[in-house]
């Protein structure tokens, strides 16, 4: 799989959790065609002359093939999968939220949640083309893939989903209905999407609009690695009206700069997220005894909030939950 340039040479602490790759790093494809096609159809599975209730997602399930942008161009899916391998957490976690979970027939070793997930040994780092036809799939599902990986696939007849980090909020919603078309599980998927803008919206709407300004560092790894607010991950964080100590940063054009000791010390956040609790073992503990960020307000005022890596890393149902610790630390710091 290829590795999105980085000429830091770092490997950041989602991609070692997560196996997406250097995630939110990713550009990505429009895939808003996602969205036109799955209202399409499910306003003809909707289409009821009798006036009785629409029956289950059956028709939906049944109107293959149907067609899937990817990063590499249209992907065609000829009939519902029933042996779909997932090479990517993220996708992972999308393809259990909208019920095509008893379609899924392997994931790869970093996919990790939902427990029932079918993890393997596979890769999503270095796929193997053997290891991966063995489980003989009739839909791969990856961030991204080399070419030559690519033609392999092609070879072997096998449709490659591509759906690498989307820029925003609305990415991740195309690649949910995506997959919800790919895999005959629109309706679900449909509604997966609606609930998810529902809750954002709520708590979003739970904000004080006349709260204080506050200030913010999101950790990716213990040599301070962080976000700008133009990432997937910023941009939850802004929804929420914070401000991002890296903007200003040296190397912010990146999306990913590396900040020194005394840039974060200097600007002194009043928030301080930790991304990097599970892959470097850092902690609101250890974060204290780093020379001088005791003087730093979120520390002194006990604003630094310990994040799961996963959660923190992918951009799938779950980020409704990240939004929502971040409200919470919020409020705590508010009172």
């Amino acid at each position: 799989m290829d590795e999105p340039e980085n000429p830091a040479g770092v490997t950041f602490p989602e991609a070692r959790t997560s196996g997406e790759g250097s995630v939110f790093m990713t550009a990505r494809k429009p895939l808003c065609s996602f969205v036109v096609a799955a209202a399409l159809l499910l306003a003809a599975c909707g289409n009821n002359p009798d006036g009785a209730a629409a029956p289950d997602a059956t028709p939906a399930r049944a109107d293959f093939p149907v067609t899937i942008d990817s990063v590499s161009g249209p992907v065609e899916v000829q009939a519902r999968p029933e042996r779909i391998v997932s090479l990517s957490p993220t996708s992972t976690e999308m393809l259990f939220a909208i019920g095509a979970g008893d379609q899924v027939v392997a994931v790869d070793d970093q996919s990790d949640y939902p427990p029932e997930a079918p993890t393997t040994d596979l890769s999503g780092y270095q796929p193997n083309i053997e290891a991966i036809a063995a489980y003989e799939p009739d839909l791969v599902v990856m961030d991204a893939a080399a070419p030559p990986l690519q033609r392999s696939f092609k070879k072997l007849q096998v449709p490659l989903l591509q759906l690498p980090a989307p820029q925003d909020i609305e990415g991740s919603y195309d690649q949910i209905a995506g997959l919800g078309l790919a895999t005959g599980r629109l309706i679900e998927a449909e509604k997966l999407v609606s609930e998810m803008t529902a809750d954002i919206e709520e708590i979003v709407s739970s904000i004080p609009e006349d709260r204080t300004d506050l200030s913010y560092y999101h950790e990716l790894d213990d040599t301070y690695f962080t976000v700008t607010s133009g990432t997937f991950i910023g941009q939850i964080y802004a929804l929420v009206g914070l401000e991002n100590i890296a903007d200003e940063a040296k190397g912010a054009g990146t999306g990913y700069p590396q900040l020194s000791a005394e840039y974060i010390i200097d600007t002194d956040p009043d928030l301080i997220f930790l991304a990097d609790t599970e892959c470097c073992e850092q902690s609101a503990a250890t974060v204290a005894q780093r020379p001088g960020w005791n003087q730093i307000t979120a520390v002194e005022n006990d604003a630094v909030v310990e994040l799961s890596d996963d959660v923190a890393s992918r951009w799938g149902p779950r980020v409704v939950d990240l939004l929502r610790i971040v409200v919470d630390a919020v409020r705590d710091l508010e009172g």
